[in-house]
């Protein structure tokens, strides 16, 4: 066999293995094919195979979906220990000239530009014989790419934990409410866009804006919809930190006592990281931190200045938070 043939071999074998993981996570051959971007026939035939080659079946199938057989679950391990080493081989075989160690980073949209970014320079600084890659997803594509070793260290709203993997808040976003015009009154808000920041905002929008939950447009694209009411004639909540430059450049504005909403992100770690990698990930994670955290305290300080009360209250409580009790 070739050295074409034999790639085109284990990637078809890794094909395999990664649409049995899809559909254990799932439950589902459609939710697997969905995930995939193939069809539920393809999966189907892929999953067959995997249970031709092993003599067992895998899933017991049913209008439900899909649950693991014992031999399934057995399996399992070995598959996720395949994936690992498949792609720690792969990341290895990749390292540039020059360089000695590598380390594969993905982040949701949102914390790209003003933490994923930084981070990046801030690791090149501190260790310049490390590769870094840089990975976009949502969170269910960069749990899935944790779990089999293609990113090391991801960046997220909302953490799935997972066995072999460590989660650890590393910050806490502030989400305001800004609008295109200087004067925007939260009592009589117009052209308000609501940004779906998951259920707990949902929840506490609901709860203490009944007047803006159904605007008529929602956007589940999280600071993008910065861009997109910078454009046109809008509100929304965003991220402090990130719509900071659009408040310094006038594009945006606080709107007076519209209470804040805490929302923390996330570093989600693989225990396998070597432990120098980890460290001095860890290290640039913290510097990249405090300075963030000073911009959005800037941002805070800004919005309690106009508040009538001179106080920034959370969206949802009644009381003040205790880092905001202070005029």
């Amino acid at each position: 066999m070739n050295a074409c043939c034999l790639a085109y071999a284990v990637c078809m074998d890794m094909a395999l293995i990664k649409t049995f993981l899809e559909v254990s996570a799932t439950g589902s051959f459609v939710s697997a094919s969905e995930r995939l971007f193939v069809t539920q026939s393809a999966v189907s035939l892929r999953i067959q195979r995997l249970e031709d080659s092993l003599g067992k079946p895998l899933f017991t199938r049913s209008k439900a979906g899909a649950e693991l057989t014992p031999a399934g679950r057995e399996f399992e391990h070995y598959a996720l220990s395949l994936i690992r080493i498949w792609e720690e081989s792969r990341q290895q075989i990749a390292i540039p000239e020059g360089f000695t160690r590598s380390i594969n980073i993905g982040a949701q949209y949102s914390l790209w530009p003003r933490l994923g970014f930084r981070l990046i320079d801030r690791l090149r600084d501190l260790a310049p014989d490390l590769s870094v890659r840089g990975e976009l997803g949502m969170p269910d594509r960069l749990t899935r790419m944790l779990i089999e070793g293609a990113i090391q260290l991801g960046l997220l709203y909302m953490p799935q934990l997972r066995p072999g993997l460590v989660a650890e808040q590393v910050m806490e976003e502030e989400l305001v409410l800004v609008a295109t015009w200087p004067d925007a009154e939260l009592k009589n808000l117009s052209n308000y866009v609501f940004v779906d920041w998951g259920p707990e905002f949902v929840h506490a929008h609901a709860l203490e804006l009944p007047a803006l939950t159904n605007p008529g447009l929602t956007l589940a694209l999280g600071a993008m919809a910065a861009d997109f009411i910078a454009r046109r004639k809008g509100a929304a909540y965003l991220p402090a930190r990130y719509v900071k430059r659009f408040i310094d450049e006038e594009q945006l504005h606080l709107v007076p006592d519209a209470p804040s909403f805490p929302y923390p992100i996330w570093a989600v770690w693989r225990e396998d990281l070597e432990v120098d990698i980890a460290d001095a990930a860890k290290k640039a994670l913290k510097e990249v931190v405090g300075s963030l955290d000073v911009e959005q305290d800037e941002v805070i300080d800004e919005l309690r200045e106009i508040n009538s009360d001179h106080m920034v209250h959370e969206l949802g409580n009644a009381h003040l938070s205790e880092g905001n009790k202070n005029s």
